[in-house]
């Protein structure tokens, strides 16, 4: 059983995600939260495998808390960023907190539930809008706006071992990606990781990747984690910012 710790100020949405998740027969909420300060507790306490994690709330909001979630434990929960408001600035805080993924309220069922499987098999999500977004942010490049198409499936990321991020420059700043190497340690890629670092960087999620290179998805996963740890990269999306700066796409 995947286990689920629920934050949100809002009991009612609570319930409704309880409901969602508990319903696959393979999702545990283990428990819930309506503040920050109250899921920092929380996540202490039950060990909780993902945390779907609201933004705006009281006391402390969530980006915050989740800075604080993941700097205290580099085994911690993957958490997930569910909100209203599809802002750049939401976006690109959760990822410099330490985020693993970022989905909307008003997206499908299915889609909350594809989150929670695939940041607890220690993957991170983001859709193919969201990747560009960072890329075209972080890289500097318009050239990624035309990465993959606007009606692509969300790519799942494999993740790093979850590290200390450091937190942007306020809200609506730029900020950085938490773990975005600035060195060019490409060199030391070998040809095989190299081509999946290129794929990578398209957005392609593991079991694509794993098609387009004739391998098992679990060599594959073997290889994203290898680029990480040459790369200093944190995750997958660091990475990708990587890859378009230095021209390997």
């Amino acid at each position: 059983m995947i286990r689920v710790l629920l934050v949100d100020d809002h009991a009612v949405m609570r319930a409704g995600f309880r409901m969602i998740l508990e319903a696959t027969g393979e999702i545990d909420v283990v428990g819930e939260a309506g503040t920050g300060a109250e899921a920092i507790a929380a996540a202490s306490a039950l060990h909780p495998d993902v945390i779907c994690m609201d933004v705006q709330m009281p006391d402390m909001d969530g980006i915050e808390a989740t800075r604080r979630i993941v700097a205290g434990a580099a085994d911690g929960p993957a958490i997930v960023i569910v909100t209203t408001f599809d802002r750049d600035d939401y976006l690109f805080r959760a990822l410099s907190a330490g985020a693993s993924g970022f989905v909307l309220k008003n997206a499908g069922p299915e889609e909350l539930v594809h989150a929670v499987r695939v940041l607890a098999s220690g993957d991170a999500l983001l859709a193919p809008e969201v990747t560009r977004r960072v890329i075209a942010r972080f890289a500097g490049t318009d050239a990624a706006t035309d990465a993959t198409p606007s009606d692509a499936p969300p790519a799942a990321a494999s993740s790093a071992a979850a590290s200390a991020a450091s937190t942007s420059s306020g809200a609506g700043g730029a900020g950085g990606v938490a773990g975005t190497p600035d060195a060019v340690p490409a060199a030391e890629l070998t040809e095989r990781e190299a081509e999946v670092l290129r794929l990578v960087a398209q957005a392609l999620s593991n079991a694509e990747i794993a098609q387009r290179l004739y391998i098992g998805e679990a060599t594959v996963k073997t290889h994203v984690s290898n680029v990480l740890q040459k790369l200093g990269a944190r995750d997958r999306v660091a990475a990708v910012v990587y890859a378009h700066r230095h021209g390997l796409v």
